[in-house]
């Protein structure tokens, strides 16, 4: 009973709402006003509304923010002058306090920027055998010893053996470097003389296989004309050998009446008819007559193309020898002047050589000797 009343219950809130939502729409429509403009001005003043409290909600923030910005910058400005006055309080309480309480003379690096510190230390040795001149003192060092000239004269010798004999070490390296140069120098031309010997077997071997190809296509050109005259001999033979037989044979000297039938003149019997007439074997024999002439000029033509193509291809021939004895002579010629350009150049690298020997070697003075040892440290 209680779920029946549920469902009504649904339904009616159903049908309720229906026509209420159908009134609103009843009322929409029917309003001429809202027909007519084609919006919803309550829509429109709800949207007004809004915006205008938001427009009120976001000036009161930034009004709210720009009272919090200057409170905290006259905070900030308090903060800094009191910081400021804090710091310069310190800074003359510690000028006041090492005045008082930190002079120099109560210092325990005093004595290492005393101005008097000088006038009251000791000498830094009385002697080479003085006890304060320890190692870890750095008061005596290699040379400040009393015997300073004696060894200033012994290194002024050793430094002139040592002069003497690199003058010496040099002159020996100068004289290996010369024949070395002299050796490569030598090496060069033999490899040049070879190359050379190389490039002319090379040449005639060249000129050995073009002169055989040369004539074996010579050969076989007088192979190829032979032949052909032979084939037209033999063809000549033939053909008259034929034409005897047909002439002296005896289907064409037996009567051609014989076969003449009875059926009308046109035709023949197969089986004794010898051939044809004289006038068909005339008209016969110049049609052959005529196909053997002009065999004969096809025959001649081919032959004509034929040395036509030998002689363009001997031509060619001779073209390419001739145009390869050209760049053969192209290219002795420049590795002639290869040859003397690094001829050239090698005598310019010697007097280069020769001439910055000469300004570059410095001879020793005494004014090099003199240098040496003119100060205490």
């Amino acid at each position: 009973m209680e779920v029946a009343q549920l469902k009504d219950l649904e339904e009616d809130f159903g049908l309720a709402k229906r026509r209420y939502a159908e009134l609103r729409r009843q009322k929409r429509i029917f309003n001429a006003r809202n027909r007519i403009i084609g919006g919803d001005t309550e829509a429109w003043d709800v949207q007004v509304c809004d915006q205008k409290i938001k427009e009120a909600t976001e000036k009161a923030g930034q009004e709210t923010f720009a009272a919090e910005m200057r409170q905290n910058d006259k905070i900030a400005c308090i903060s800094e002058d009191r910081e400021r006055r804090d710091r310069k309080n310190l800074c003359k309480a510690i000028n006041n306090f090492q005045q008082s309480f930190q002079k120099p003379e109560t210092r325990r690096e005093f004595d290492l920027s005393d101005p008097l510190a000088l006038k009251k230390d000791l000498p830094a040795r009385q002697s080479d055998n003085d006890a304060r001149n320890t190692v870890s003192g750095m008061q005596k060092f290699m040379g400040e010893d009393l015997n300073f000239y004696q060894r200033k004269k012994f290194q002024e010798e050793q430094n002139r053996d040592w002069s003497l004999q690199q003058q010496r070490e040099w002159k020996m390296a100068r004289a290996n470097q010369k024949c070395a140069e002299d050796l490569y120098l030598k090496t060069r031309l033999q490899f040049d003389e070879t190359a050379k010997h190389l490039q002319n077997l090379e040449s005639t071997t060249r000129k050995a296989v073009c002169t055989a190809v040369k004539e074996f296509n010579k050969n076989q050109a007088l192979e190829s004309a032979e032949k052909k005259i032979q084939e037209k001999k033999q063809d000549q033979e033939d053909n008259l050998a034929e034409i005897s037989n047909l002439l002296c044979g005896d289907l064409l000297s037996e009567n051609p009446q014989q076969a003449a039938s009875s059926f009308g003149p046109h035709r023949v019997v197969p089986d004794r008819w010898k051939g044809m007439s004289r006038e068909q074997l005339e008209h016969i024999r110049l049609v052959q007559k005529q196909q053997v002439q002009e065999r004969l000029r096809l025959q001649e033509e081919e032959r004509q193309r034929d040395m036509d193509w030998d002689r363009q291809r001997v031509q060619r021939a001779r073209a390419a020898l001739l145009l390869e004895r050209q760049q053969q002579c192209q290219q002795h010629d420049l590795r002639r002047a290869l040859d003397c350009n690094n001829l050239s150049l090698a005598k310019e690298q010697l007097s280069q050589k020769k001439y910055m020997k000469e300004i570059c070697t410095n001879h020793l003075t005494e004014d090099y000797f003199a240098q040496f040892n003119t100060r205490s440290r």
